[in-house]
């Protein structure tokens, strides 16, 4: 089965981490085996060894993982604690906000938190709303003097609208430029067509105040802009704080103040009404298809299989092999009333979980022990050599024997906390795919396709189809059930729509 993660691994273990044991290969060989659990695709490891952590976002190896995580190299990152990845709080929020906005994951082993799972995912909405706090705590400073400033018709920032300039902290008319501006009411009133209207002021040899061509767009924004008509409009927006995206303020704290006019109230309105009447004209009250499974359903070649708009199945480009989109559901349905009639089951399984982690963790206590005494055996022999009481011809007979056993065992101990992370995260995440699950089957025929895709998302680790069967693997629930259990799923596939077609 092919992986559907491609991960990468972040190793910054500080000098005195280093110092009391925590070395980069120990951390890597977690990290790895944990993702091995998850049947995830590690794809390369970012070395930041001996990085001081109160600045890392700048470091040549975390510009290359960001620039992973754009590229769609990777989609996720495993590290072991937060203050590996940055112990600046700002740089913790701003590194989280990256991973959102690209839709990756943050893996932190330590902390248990993996936002690829349900339970995850809440970490990203408790750092998102620490930085809207701090964002929000720095904007109310500086928006309390907005209202008073456009009052007074100050200059709030920025350049001044198309048509005019700033003189001395006084708005006034660009000739040049208004004398233009003036021209797009006209056109526009005349011609009613914003294309047709970039079209003739850039035959005409005009241009933006950047020298770019007109565009429809362009033109939009110049005729809603109640300053052409004299009426100048202050703090009515503010930015996202996502590069240039912005959204209106409520309309009770616009500002309008009065400016030099370019045109007529009465061909100001007529361009607007226009605007208006084309708007309701071109609204489209046809939905967008959701596909429920689209980027959870995978062809047992490993390619990802979509629905082409000519054909309502998932098709895998590579080979062919395709499932209508209705059997598939019915199938998916199916397989939540197994989940769901199994409670006690899964919760078996989950003990069952419980219990390998326990035994892991019994025998990594000991591991631990054992690699202390080891150090321990390192240390007497570095300090009888260096009093010379052993000959520095028969130092490594005795040191390297020890220093392989102590290498050996921490690769080992490293292995054994990926795989306890691993297990501890899919119990944590049992109980709230189970829930959601029941609440998805229960009310199947009430929810809509975005609500069910929703849920499907939160709950799929991911479908897999082959010609004669299928595979639905549930997040945080384990892929091997008991036999009874398996038995009540190929039940489920009998009686469901079989084989595909």
């Amino acid at each position: 089965m092919a992986q559907d993660k491609n991960i990468g691994i972040w190793i910054r273990v500080s000098t005195e981490d280093q110092a009391k044991g925590e070395s980069p290969q120990h951390h890597e060989e977690r990290a790895r085996a944990y993702a091995k659990l998850n049947d995830w695709d590690i794809v390369t490891v970012y070395h930041l060894e001996g990085v001081s952590g109160k600045s890392v976002m700048l470091h040549p190896e975390a510009q290359r993982m960001m620039e992973d995580i754009k590229s769609g190299k990777i989609t996720g990152l495993i590290f072991s604690k937060l203050a590996r990845l940055a112990r600046s709080t700002k740089e913790l929020l701003e590194f989280s906000e990256f991973f959102r906005t690209y839709n990756a994951d943050l893996i932190s082993l330590q902390e248990k938190i993996d936002t690829s799972s349900p339970a995850g995912r809440l970490f990203y909405t408790i750092i998102a709303a620490m930085a809207q706090w701090e964002r929000e705590e720095i904007a109310d400073r500086v928006a309390a003097s907005i209202p008073i400033r456009a009052k007074l018709g100050k200059n709030l920032g920025g350049a001044a609208p198309y048509g005019y300039v700033w003189n001395d902290g006084v708005l006034q008319l660009d000739e040049n430029e208004a004398a233009v501006r003036k021209k797009i009411f006209e056109y526009f009133g005349e011609h009613k067509r914003k294309k047709y209207v970039a079209k003739l002021l850039n035959e005409q040899g005009y241009r933006t105040r950047n020298g770019s061509l007109f565009t429809n767009t362009t033109i939009t924004r110049l005729l809603e802009d109640p300053l052409a008509k004299g009426m100048r409009r202050a703090n009515y927006t503010k930015s996202l704080g996502q590069g240039k995206n912005w959204e209106f303020k409520p309309k009770e704290t616009w500002v309008f103040t009065e400016a030099p006019a370019i045109v007529t109230d009465d061909l100001w309105q007529k361009c607007n009404d226009i605007l208006h009447e084309m708007e309701i004209k071109n609204k489209r009250s046809a939905k967008k298809a959701v596909h429920l499974f689209g980027g959870l359903t995978f062809c047992h070649c490993g390619e990802k299989m979509y629905v082409k708009s000519n054909n309502p199945k998932y098709v895998c480009n590579k080979c062919h092999n395709k499932i209508p989109t209705g059997d598939l559901e019915e199938i998916f349905y199916e397989e939540l009333k197994t989940y769901l009639f199994s409670k006690e089951e899964i919760s078996l399984v989950v003990s069952q979980t419980q219990k390998a982690i326990s035994g892991k963790e019994k025998t990594r206590t000991n591991l631990v022990s054992e690699m202390a005494d080891l150090r321990f055996k390192i240390q007497n022999l570095l300090d009888l050599h260096q009093t010379k009481q052993i000959p520095t011809e028969g130092f490594s007979v005795h040191y390297m024997p020890l220093y392989e056993q102590l290498q050996q065992k921490e690769a080992y101990s490293g292995q054994l906390l990926g795989e306890i992370d691993a297990l501890t995260m899919q119990c944590q995440s049992t109980e709230e795919v189970f829930s959601e699950a029941q609440d998805l089957h229960s009310q199947w025929k009430n929810k809509s396709s975005e609500e069910k895709r929703a849920i499907i998302e939160d709950i799929t680790h991911k479908i897999v189809i082959d010609k004669q069967e299928l595979e639905i693997v549930l997040k945080g629930i384990p892929r091997t059930l008991s036999p009874e259990l398996m038995a009540k799923r190929e039940r489920n596939f009998k009686d469901s729509c079989w084989p595909l077609t």
